[in-house]
């Protein structure tokens, strides 16, 4: 488990950058860490000022029943979903959240599991299989809650539930990457259909949709453009299976493979960023755009903290560090990272909830059949 906090002794400012024998006096030194507590950690004071009348009650309530969270998701990898809970520690200063990174099948069993114990540790739960939400709304497992923001999000964003059960509070795309150290631009697939050309044989590397909802979404797609005799021409490949989306891009930095058949490009811009030679395809015959929610747990312990959280995750502030990520905003106020083209600059494709819903477990079972892991 991570648990995000605001700082931290590796993300401590330096106060002294002179030679060691450049010593500061005990009272000089309270003071300018004091100064650099009050910046990096600003008071509650200075943050109540800046919340909506909304927020300002959620967040005196989220104190008193603990100051503190747990979240569960699957939108996004570590590094951003700690990104996103540093956001929330700074804008509402006594409120922690502990952050539980997972794939989206692996988390919700462990909802599930904890639903059959009676012992419910998650507060909000983000998952990438909408599928996920229509099953504990189904059963009544969800808290109805309308956030102040829901409304504020893009268009295309709004009213996944119009009951008010789960909001999409992610928007992930889905296309192709390759090494640009082995891999020519001229000679990289241009669509989906190109990674069952034998000259990638024992070169492509996929996640798996048992694991990753986003997987379980472009399957699911995949199935319904070409049949499954696509996946049956793909395993003649003998792709690389991991299990979450960003495997492949793992087996891609080891050099272990040159495509990765499924990517989300805000993972492949971080690893980009850090200088791996990556470069992202996005497919003519359309990227995959998977809407991914989050809903409060019915019953659950920190309901006030969750919906504050809920309410950050569909903020402004929230956009930003997705951005800052190369991932897609869901508000308008906030423009996507140079170099990653947004969703409605691209052909974009996406299930419908019911074909998540019913496809996703068809797809798993069909993928397990065809390519035995």
């Amino acid at each position: 488990m991570n648990t995000a906090t605001v700082m931290d002794k590796k993300n401590m400012p330096s106060i002294a950058d002179g030679p060691r024998r450049t010593l500061l006096k005990a009272g000089s030194a309270a003071v300018l860490l004091a100064a650099i507590g009050a910046e990096v950690c600003p008071s509650s004071a200075t943050a109540a000022a800046k919340m909506t009348a909304h927020e300002k009650d959620l967040y005196e309530a989220a104190k008193k029943e603990g100051g503190t969270l747990t979240w569960y998701t699957t939108h996004f990898d570590d590094t951003t979903a700690q990104a996103l809970g540093h956001g929330f520690e700074a804008n509402f200063p006594g409120v922690k959240v502990s952050v539980v990174r997972t794939t989206a099948q692996v988390a919700f069993q462990r909802v599930t599991q904890e639903l059959k114990a009676g012992a419910v540790q998650v507060d909000v739960f983000s998952s990438t299989d909408v599928g996920h939400y229509v099953f504990l709304k189904d059963r009544n497992l969800l808290e109805q809650f309308m956030p102040e923001n829901s409304n504020k999000v893009s268009e295309l964003y709004q009213h996944y539930d119009p009951d008010g059960y789960y909001f999409v509070t992610s928007a992930g795309l889905i296309g192709m990457v390759y090494n640009t150290a082995k891999v020519k631009e001229v000679d990289a697939p241009k669509n989906w259909t190109d990674l069952t050309d034998v000259k990638w044989k024992d070169k492509i590397a996929l996640g798996h949709p048992g694991f990753s909802g986003f997987v379980g979404a472009w399957a699911v797609l995949m199935r319904k453009l070409y049949g499954w005799q696509f996946f049956e021409s793909l395993a003649k490949s003998n792709p690389q299976i991991g299990r979450s989306i960003n495997d492949p891009l793992t087996m891609l930095n080891a050099g272990e493979r040159v495509v990765a058949g499924t990517a989300l490009f805000g993972t492949a811009g971080e690893s980009a960023q850090r200088g791996n030679p990556l470069a992202m395809i996005y497919p003519t015959d359309g990227t995959v755009l998977v809407l991914s929610p989050s809903g409060i747990m019915k019953g659950a312990k920190h309901p006030n903290a969750a919906r504050l959280f809920v309410e950050y995750l569909l903020s402004v502030d929230a956009s930003k560090v997705l951005a800052d990520h190369f991932g897609e905003p869901i508000r308008p106020e906030v423009s996507p990272s140079s170099g990653v083209k947004s969703a409605k600059e691209l052909k974009t494709i996406r299930p419908s909830v019911n074909e998540i819903v019913k496809g996703i477990p068809e797809v798993i079972k069909q993928w397990r059949e065809t390519f035995g892991v």
